[in-house]
């Protein structure tokens, strides 16, 4: 029987496009008007950047335009309806109807496995937006804040396996400093480099700090707790584990087991997605 659902390892499409550099401003970083969220401006305003047509998104293929023939059996992004209505939504919806316009991407693709799957989740495709990646910081921020886990207070450092975990952890650490907030971050290598400090994690030290562990999106767990068991060989606090996406497949019971709580932003319901079979 066919896979509902794949995560980003399983198949990766090629992306047209290049990021453009998000506004920043007062509000959560100088510039920032009130209702809008850092970084999103409306379809074809200030700052919207060259080649961004009104009602599209930047880097979103319209069904047979360029690079639809790209995505692998036909598939592509679901798309945005356009960006202008997104500057009156809150924060939260305004990731939320990013994540789901960008990163779920529809139509039959096989996988590593060899299996068919219906459709998978692309998050790269966000945390490298220009207009999502500060969304995804400071939504993140606010998750943990809300679960009770404070920036400086709480945990110091954020991060995880290389390479979904990357622009994560950078999209936070911007958004704790636009909050005048003191958050560092660290990228966990698959493997201790062989030459040079040979470090397995990069940036500043872990040792003795409080962290907290970071993937996009996560299937079974076993990035995120490949990057926990490195953490904690580096004599790390690991205080808990935070995505972007659950995928009900396993991992927040995998993290749980390690006696760790599990935070999410979206379930597949809130992307308008059915849990895989």
């Amino acid at each position: 029987m066919a896979a509902v659902g794949a995560a980003m390892d399983d198949a990766v499409p090629n992306s047209p496009g290049t990021p453009e550099v998000p506004a920043v401003g007062p509000g959560v970083g100088p510039g920032v008007a009130p209702g809008v969220a850092p970084g999103v401006v409306p379809a074809g305003g200030p700052g919207a950047g060259p080649g961004v047509a009104p009602g599209v998104g930047p880097g979103v293929a319209s069904a047979g335009g360029p690079g639809a023939a790209e995505w692998p059996g036909g598939a592509r992004p679901a798309g945005l309806a356009g960006l202008a209505g997104l500057a009156g939504l809150a924060p939260r919806e305004q990731l939320r109807q990013l994540v789901a316009g960008l990163a779920v991407v529809r139509g039959r693709v096989t996988l590593a496995s060899g299996r068919l799957a219906d459709y998978y989740v692309d998050l790269r495709r966000v945390t490298l937006h220009h207009l999502a990646a500060p969304l995804v910081g400071h939504q993140l921020v606010d998750l943990l804040e809300d679960r009770g886990l404070l920036v400086g207070q709480d945990y110091a450092a954020v991060g995880g396996l290389t390479m979904g975990a990357d622009p994560v952890a950078a999209a936070m650490l911007h958004a704790a400093a636009a909050r005048g907030l003191d958050l560092d971050a660290f990228v966990v290598r698959k493997d201790a480099k062989a030459h040079g400090l040979q470090r397995r994690i990069e940036g500043p030290g872990v040792a003795g700090r409080a962290v907290v562990a970071l993937e996009d999106t996560s299937t079974t767990g076993g990035s995120v707790i490949t990057a926990i068991e490195a953490l904690r060989e580096a004599d790390a606090e690991v205080k808990a584990v935070a995505v972007i996406v659950d995928r009900a497949t396993g991992a927040r019971e995998q993290v749980e087991a390690l006696g760790l709580p599990y935070h999410y932003l979206f379930n597949l319901a809130d992307l308008g997605l059915e849990r895989p079979a």
